[in-house]
């Protein structure tokens, strides 16, 4: 067999001789430099189209060393009538690459010059001139193509120094590892190019853990495949395969690499507990510590998730324990999660199993799953106090009664110690806490407006301790009930209604305030009292609003309505408010107008002709009062110069104009409120208010003023003197005849700084409020007749109320 073999062998060679030098006379003959007459029909490959040259592509091997090496030889018909110069232009010879060609100008022959290299440039074109000797052009130019011819001349080269692959183990035969791939520079159209692969070495890593071969690879894609079984990634880690790769189909030149293939792990190992018992020790009331580890063994790959353990308790139905994986060691690291009571349980038994983080392979041994057991004994230690809740939650109202025990029973030692309670922290001191119990109480009522309240609830701290100093502390969380401590009040005390306006649109607007919060304040009610006040009426506008309105049309002046309002308290709680209410004549925007707008909007008409008539009678007044002013200023001037008359001065002006009140304190003739006079008026002739009226206009309202009830009030003003005296001498008169005036006026408040000093307490109806000049104390006297003194002295009468 081995001779057939040796034969046939010799037998191809022989051929492949005979075929090559056949082939290689043939191309000797046609690389033979030819003469090309290019307008010459020769029927073969030279056609004469339009004057234009038609020559097949010249072939030239690469790598010749024969050079230079005549390729073609052109000539032109002009040669029969005259002289003909040839020029060659393109790449190779003017043209990048230079001088690899040139042209005989005189006899048209084109040679090489240098050695071609196809892997640099394959194919040349050119152009071929036919030229006068004066460089006239005789012919059109040809094209000539130059075709190099490839040698196999490069060794096919590996793309990488080295390829890795990665297969399982255990894998079966004719599994697909990796591909290598190579390349090779000749014509990829010849055999030159036409590459093959093979193996043609094989080394485990450990050395010799393998033998067998256990790859194999496709000679025309390079692809790697296993071929036996006994893969084992315990027993070999990885596979160093030496490759060749062969142009001419495996009979050419020849070039090596290397293909490096490991062995992945499978999760064919289960974990296993070594050893499989464990003590351990854990202290009572600590949590979130490792009390100690359990150990396993893997043989799968270390620091994969095939290698990687998972553990779990199956004992543990509170979850006072918990087991986690060490990622470096792969130990199992139990911790305690929750605090353990010695007194409830001073010993307990773990049981463990473990599993890989991958599942477990098919193709591993079929064992039970490992187990491991935990003995943890519990070390007793004292223990602080326990509050039975944290924060203590109490809800109270803020006006609880002083003592009223508020939380019991709030805290416990699991030692059975003695405790002792104090409060740590409380603000407003309103908490006591029994040193021995730990009742918490009241000290005194809360207060829901004290800064330290917010959103009703207000936080103390308490503290207990046990007999060996252990101290727990809590907080304490008191949500405060609004109580309805406080009445609601009237507001505003004082108002002006338009007379006439009809009673949908004309009333006075009043609300309520509550120191109180809600639910304790609005929705407010409001009600008028009908036997003080029969001619008004109260409507309510919404919860915390209502109006006041009269029922009959009345006349102008002044009111008081006594209203009652009440809150929505439980209890509820109201208060009664006197209302000072002006009925006037109003303006467009509502506002009460002066004498003479109200005089001008009353109901009489005035056409535009009359109106024209009393503003001239007006302004003709005016000029008589001018008038009589300069007389009397005349006259004045005349006696004072004789030094007649109650007051005698060199001024000219009038005495009058120069007295300023200075013992008012203010600032001077400049200062026109220094003070508010009001509190110098005589109780017993002040004005009634808020209303005071003009002489000769009874019922049009000055201005507003607060309503006195100390006196009476809506009483005729007496007559004043309308007219100074045209002699000073008669001012002593006339200044006594108007504070004779004011002093009868009950209407007028005591503007007059005569009439304020002449008052001075005289004719008080309060009398002494001393008790030095009576001869028995301020308990023997009734002060009941200060609350008829109106607003102005009601803090005077609950300073003397005996209630």
């Amino acid at each position: 067999m081995a001779a057939r073999m040796v034969m046939v062998c010799v037998l191809g060679t022989l051929l492949c001789q005979v075929w090559s030098s056949a082939e290689l006379h043939h191309n000797e003959e046609e690389l033979h430099p030819r003469t090309l007459y290019p307008w010459r029909n020769q029927g073969k490959g030279v056609v004469r189209v339009k004057r234009d040259w038609i020559i097949p592509p010249i072939r030239v091997l690469e790598n010749s060393k024969q050079v230079p090496e005549d390729l073609v030889q052109i000539k032109s018909d002009k040669i029969f009538t005259g002289e003909v110069i040839y020029k060659l232009e393109g790449p190779g010879v003017d043209q990048e690459p230079k001088n690899l060609f040139e042209i005989d100008d005189k006899t048209g022959v084109i040679r090489s010059k240098r050695p071609l290299d196809r892997e640099k440039y394959d194919t040349f074109t050119l152009k071929a001139f036919a030229l006068s000797p004066s460089g006239e052009r005789l012919e059109n130019p040809t094209t000539i193509e130059i075709v190099v011819l490839d040698q196999n001349d490069n060794r096919p080269a590996f793309t990488q120094s080295q390829f890795f692959g990665t297969v399982s183990e255990f894998s079966v035969p004719g599994t697909s590892v990796m591909s290598v791939s190579a390349t090779d520079a000749d014509d990829p159209k010849t055999e030159n190019a036409y590459l093959s692969y093979s193996i043609i070495g094989q080394e485990s890593i450990p050395a010799n853990a393998v033998t067998k071969t256990m790859f194999g690879i496709n000679n025309q894609t390079g692809a790697i495949y296993t071929r036996d079984v006994g893969l084992d990634r315990e027993v070999v880690k990885s596979f160093r395969l030496k490759l060749q790769i062969a142009d001419m189909g495996g009979m050419g030149l020849t070039n090596e690499g290397v293909a490096i293939i490991h062995v992945s792990d499978i999760n064919n190992h289960a974990p296993q507990f070594s050893p499989t018992s464990y003590s351990m020790i854990a202290v009572e009331n600590r949590k979130d510590y490792e009390i100690g580890r359990v150990n396993v063994t893997d043989r799968d790959d270390q620091g994969t998730k095939n290698w990687e353990a998972k553990y779990f308790i199956t004992n543990d139905p509170d979850g006072r324990f918990a087991v986690s994986t060490d990622p470096a060691t792969n130990q199992g690291v139990l911790t305690v999660v929750k605090p353990l009571d010695f007194e409830a349980q001073d010993e307990y038994t773990l049981i463990l199993t473990v599993e890989n983080v991958s599942p477990l392979s098919n193709k591993a041994p079929n064992l039970p799953v490992s187990t491991a057991t935990v003995a943890v004994t519990v070390v007793n230690e004292n223990e602080a106090p326990h509050f039975r809740e944290d924060p203590i939650n109490i809800v109270v109202p803020e006006s609880v009664d002083p003592g009223t025990v508020l939380k019991n029973n709030i805290a416990f030692d699991p030692d059975n110690s003695d405790l002792r309670y104090e409060i740590s922290r409380d603000p407003e001191s309103w908490l006591d806490i029994d040193r021995d119990t730990g009742d918490i109480s009241a000290r005194r009522a809360f207060n829901m407006r004290s800064p330290h309240v917010r959103n009703n609830i207000y936080n103390a701290v308490v503290k207990v301790t046990d007999a060996d100093g252990m101290s727990s502390t809590a907080s304490v969380v008191i949500t405060l009930k609004e109580t309805n401590d406080f009445p609601p009040q009237l507001f505003p005390l004082s108002g002006s209604v338009c007379k006439g306006a009809g009673r949908k649109s004309s009333g006075l607007v009043v609300t309520a305030v509550d120191e109180d919060l809600p639910p304790q304040a609005a929705p407010f009610t409001f009600a008028t009292h009908y036997d003080m006040s029969p001619n008004w009426t109260v409507i309510q506008v919404n919860d915390t609003h209502a109006v006041l309105q009269p029922l009959v049309e009345l006349e102008a002046g002044d009111y008081t309505v006594t209203v009652m309002v009440s809150d929505s308290g439980s209890p509820v709680l109201s208060s009664y408010a006197q209302v000072n209410i002006t009925v006037c004549l109003c303006d467009s925007f509502g506002d009460c107008q002066s004498v003479t707008g109200a005089i001008l909007g009353s109901s009489v008409g005035i056409s535009f002709i009359f109106l024209i008539i009393i503003m001239a009678s007006v302004a003709l007044l005016l000029l008589l009062l001018l008038l009589a002013v300069a007389v009397t200023t005349c006259r004045r001037r005349h006696h004072i110069k004789k030094g007649t008359g109650l007051l005698v001065g060199e001024s000219e002006d009038d005495i009058r104009d120069n007295v300023f009140n200075y013992d008012e304190q203010g600032g001077g003739e400049e200062d026109e409120n220094a003070f508010n006079v009001d509190l110098l008026w005589n109780p017993h002739d002040a004005p009634s208010t808020p209303g005071s009226y003009y002489p000769g206009y009874p019922g049009v309202p000055r201005g507003k003023q607060p309503l006195r009830k100390d006196a009476p009030h809506n009483l005729p003003s007496p007559i004043y003197p309308r007219r100074p005296p045209a002699d000073p001498t008669d001012i002593e008169d006339y200044i006594n005849d108007g504070l004779e005036a004011a002093d009868n006026d009950p209407n007028v408040p005591p503007y007059d700084t005569a009439l304020i000093y002449d008052y001075e307490g005289e004719g008080s109806l309060a009398g002494s409020l001393s008790s030095i000049a009576s001869g028995s104390s301020d308990g023997d006297q009734d002060y009941d007749y200060l609350n008829d003194w109106g607003p102005r002295f009601q803090k005077l009468a609950n300073m003397y109320d005996p209630r």
